[in-house]
């Protein structure tokens, strides 16, 4: 594998931007590969190599990469423009199908990152209650806004910042936090914090500190409590919204939120994010409410229309369940080679290749050998399988992804942690 004009690429990089890339998670050492182009369930170099891509931007490519029909919709949007600030019959298209799919969500906004999303609802979610407290769960990852940079997930885990510096210590001091699967510990800081507790967001699957399943009940449990309390229950869906179920952990668990954030996916590849919840939750949104939110680019005609067309594509051609089945056959693979301590873990289709136990919660995954997957990673580079270039990320299989891939994959892991 030759990466010659990606370090060169690099050592220019590294003199423009912080660290020579634009996210902390690119920045893979001693330097990243740079992408040409991609198509399909493949990702091609400035060098000439080609892998395997099972990171898709972090998840939002369920289609795999340029889908054509996608592409299509993009086209002909172009011809019309592609920034308008006034409001354009789309929106209403899709947050209708949005509140078909979702039966928590009556009312939403759309906005442009999956951050601005859990900013606002969090602020929703403090203006409609009147109280200031919020609870998220350890090693969650809800955007890099101040509130919610305290033990997160994604990049800051990975980097070992999980407390960003620049964030005074009032904008954290009313952010509770509790383990992830521990009912009891939820319990007792709702009960004791519940006078001044807006609400409680959480990821119903952990994404960002290695994947993390709730276990049996969890959930339910989780709704309970907040109910009980007087606790607004935000679901923070930008992962697993259309990938669990086209109505998200909600639909495929069975528990539904009290205000619910979307990204990744909804966006078709394209950067949105969307907030949504309860009528009477929703209607204090300016200009309806005074609880104020804008945007210059919310709602963007590109974003709608790539989003619209994904969701409607799956909607039509059963994606989910193809996706799952390519994920399982990939799964059941990886599981079949025989390893002492690494593990593999799935739900729909979302994996994870863990070098030490399956994670319970974030302590759990801070245990986990993430100079050895870094070392694993590397290697399946080399054979041309792109990972997620972190412990505490997930992988993805996308509708592109073929039996092929498949078989490339499970060849190359059982290659790759011999020469381990």
């Amino acid at each position: 594998m030759k990466l010659e004009r990606s370090e060169e690429l690099y050592r220019e990089a590294i003199k423009l931007m912080p660290g020579g890339v634009s996210s902390p998670v690119r920045a893979i050492k001693p330097f990243p590969f740079y992408t040409a182009k991609a198509e399909g369930s493949k990702i091609y170099d400035v060098d000439g190599n080609r892998y395997i891509d099972y990171c898709l931007a972090y998840g939002p490519l369920i289609l795999g990469h340029a889908n054509p029909v996608v592409k299509n919709a993009l086209k002909e949007q172009l011809e019309k423009g592609w920034l308008y600030g006034t409001p354009i019959e789309l929106e209403i298209e899709y947050a209708k199908l949005i509140t078909k799919l979702y039966k928590s969500i009556e009312m939403l906004r759309f906005v442009n990152t999956g951050s601005e999303a859990t900013m606002s609802a969090i602020r929703l979610a403090r203006g409609f209650t009147g109280k200031n407290k919020i609870l998220k769960i350890e090693g969650s990852f809800h955007g890099s806004h101040d509130a919610v940079l305290v033990k997160a997930g994604s990049g800051a885990t990975t980097h070992g910042i999980p407390n960003s510096a620049g964030v005074p210590q009032d904008f954290v001091k009313h952010t509770l936090q509790v383990p992830f699967n521990d009912v009891e510990s939820l319990s007792s800081v709702v009960e004791k914090n519940r006078d001044d507790l807006a609400c409680v967001i959480m990821e119903p699957v952990m994404g960002n500190s290695s994947l993390i399943k709730p276990e049996e009940g969890y959930l339910k449990e989780v709704r309970k409590i907040t109910k009980e309390n007087d606790v607004l229950l935000i679901f923070d869906e930008v992962i697993t919204g259309f990938r669990l179920a086209l109505g998200g952990a909600q639909e495929y668990y069975g528990v539904q939120a009290d205000l619910t954030t979307l990204g990744k996916i909804a966006g078709g590849g394209l950067p949105i994010g969307i907030f949504g919840g309860r009528r009477e939750i929703m209607e204090y949104i300016a200009p309806s409410g005074n609880v104020y939110q804008a945007g210059t680019f919310s709602g963007n005609p590109l974003s709608l229309i790539a989003g619209y067309t994904t969701v409607k594509f799956m909607m039509e051609n059963k994606v989910i369940e193809k996706v799952n089945r390519m994920a399982e056959e990939l799964v059941k693979g990886l599981k079949d080679v025989k390893t002492d301590d690494v593990n593999v873990d799935c739900i729909a289709s979302m994996f994870c290749v863990y070098f030490g136990d399956v994670p319970k919660n974030y302590s759990d995954a801070l245990k986990l050998d993430k100079e050895r997957y870094m070392r694993f990673f590397w290697k399946m580079l080399e054979r041309g399988v792109f990972l997620p270039p972190s412990q505490f990320e997930t992988s993805f299989v996308s509708y592109a992804h073929t039996r092929e891939d498949v078989e490339k994959t499970i060849e190359a892991f059982e290659l790759c942690l011999r020469g381990l």
